[in-house]
């Protein structure tokens, strides 16, 4: 009797193995995944991985001919990506001029449109759009700890021709010194560039622009934007909108300081802060003026314009909540990523190298450093390429006040749609430090959204409730469950719809 009932014990054991087991577990995806058909971009090729993926373009000028990247020759891409373009190209026309910025640019897919282009920028200050490229929203991406790169099935080339631009002049493959004082030199240069861009490929006159980028690209874009609208007859090129993710708005003690030790609290598993810790920075943010900020001054409309805790833009001393937290953070997970929190130990190997720590070592050469990839894509052999530039790429600072408060609102007004979006595992800015200076902010008329964001209103085709969409005066803004600071990286599905909602490819955000 005692060995029957082992033996049924034995055995339900078995079939709870059995049904936990990876094959069981991938039929099970499938059978939710068929539930849920994701409207996903069409495939990138045909069949196999030889077919080209953009239609057939061509430039006239013989000089394009000089920027012509082989698709089928990308070193460790084993497939053709297609025809592309890239060089360096100065940012003037003066015969003299010596800084020159790096770029590679793509078609659109076979079913991208030829109507438009898209511009994309990282941010840093100083980091590479080879980065946004290779790993977020190109036409082929190489995922951290991958060992092979893969067909992105959300590349922006799926909606129209995307030009990346390494800029600021000290950024990437950029050449010459940097000179750049604020964002208005930055918009000139790049400007500078294009009207060089355009005399080569000059097919894309006319074409409908949207600039778009994350991080430090929320000063970058707005400016540049900004530039375009009150410089009509400088750029023959017909300026729509733009999109930011995790963008820098405004001050730091809004975007970082304010909003830390709620968002610890709120993923207080992830980061696992003893409570001695917990009880240090819930006083700091006390005596700071952080803690009851949401709750007093957050309200739906706005009250009066928020005032700032404190005399500091940036925190007053003793009030750095934020770096206590990073600090403490990365003492109890060695592989600690501030910019999706989501991470742990062991770090991902990365081809760019990037981002990077003290605790890791990035493998060598990194990809863009390699002599087979330069003269791929006709980039100088003797530059030693990283993702973010060691030096600064604004020599004495940037002296440009954050776009919220200066050129923001007037973009907005211009713009046929205007795109801010975040991801909510992003500790480097934090979502609601987005959600205060917005609130901060005036356009159309009047201060911060009237209506309060609700909860679970941004529907990413296919997968339903991925978090938080609201719309007023021309600004559409985004939060992103579970996407960290890159959310073309951590969330591509998102950053294609929002892209086509930008475009006016849909009607609904």
């Amino acid at each position: 009797m005692f060995l029957r009932t082992l033996l049924s014990i034995v055995s339900l054991v078995l079939v709870g193995v059995q049904a936990n087991s990876p094959a069981e577990l991938r039929t099970r995806k499938a059978q939710i995944a068929a539930q849920f058909p994701v409207n996903r971009p069409r495939p990138l090729s045909g069949e196999g991985t030889g077919a080209k993926i953009q239609k057939n373009i061509t430039f006239k000028n013989p000089r394009a001919s000089e920027f012509w990247v082989n698709g089928s020759t990308i070193p460790d891409v084993d497939w053709d990506i297609g025809d592309s373009w890239a060089g360096l190209l100065p940012i003037s026309n003066n015969t003299n001029e010596t800084r020159k910025l790096f770029f590679w640019f793509f078609p659109p897919g076979p079913q991208g449109s030829f109507d438009d282009l898209i511009f994309w920028t990282n941010g840093g200050p100083g980091c590479s759009s080879l980065e946004g490229l290779s790993q977020e929203n190109g036409p082929f991406q190489w995922a951290w700890g991958t060992a092979h790169p893969t067909q992105n099935e959300y590349s922006w080339t799926n909606l129209s021709s995307v030009l990346y631009l390494e800029q600021p002049i000290g950024t990437g493959f950029s050449q010459g010194e940097p000179t750049a004082e604020n964002e208005d030199d930055i918009a000139e240069q790049i400007v500078g560039f294009m009207k060089q861009f355009l005399e080569i490929f000059s097919e894309l006159e006319g074409k409908k622009l949207y600039l778009s980028g994350e991080s430090y690209a929320g000063m970058y874009v707005p400016y540049l934007a900004n530039y375009i609208y009150e410089n009509p007859d400088e750029l023959a090129l017909e300026l729509q909108g733009i999109f930011i993710a995790d963008p820098v708005l405004g001050w730091y003690v809004a975007q970082q300081q304010i909003p830390a030790v709620a968002f610890v609290h709120k993923y207080d598993p992830v980061f696992s802060l003893n409570r001695t810790f917990m009880a240090q920075i819930d006083a700091v943010a006390a005596r700071c003026g952080y803690a009851n900020y949401v709750n007093t001054y957050m309200t739906y409309p706005p009250k009066g314009p928020l005032p700032l805790p404190g005399n500091s833009t940036e925190y007053d001393e003793g009030c750095n909540v934020w770096e206590m937290i990073l600090n403490a953070s990365v003492l109890v997970n060695p592989g600690f990523n501030y910019y999706r929190i989501f991470d742990n130990w062991p770090i991902l190997w990365d081809i760019l190298g990037y981002p990077a720590g003290d605790t890791f070592r990035p493998q060598s050469p990194i990809y863009f450093n390699r002599t087979d990839v330069k003269k791929a894509i006709h980039a100088p052999e003797d530059a030693n390429w990283g993702a973010c530039s060691d030096s600064p790429v604004f020599p004495n600072g940037d002296s440009s006040l954050p776009p919220a408060f200066t050129v923001l609102p007037n973009v907005i007004e211009k713009s046929a749609r205007t795109v801010i979006a975040h991801g909510l595992a992003d500790y480097d800015l934090i979502a609601e430090g987005a959600r205060i200076v917005l609130q901060n902010m005036t356009w159309g008329g009047l201060q911060g959204f009237q209506t309060p964001i609700q909860a679970d209103s941004f529907l990413v085709d296919g997968i339903g409730a991925l978090g938080t969409v609201h719309e007023e005066r021309g600004l559409t803004y985004y939060e992103v469950s579970l996407s960290g600071h890159m959310i073309p990286q951590f969330s591509p599905w998102s950053a294609y719809q929002m892209m086509q909602y930008l475009m006016g490819f849909r009607d609904a955000p």
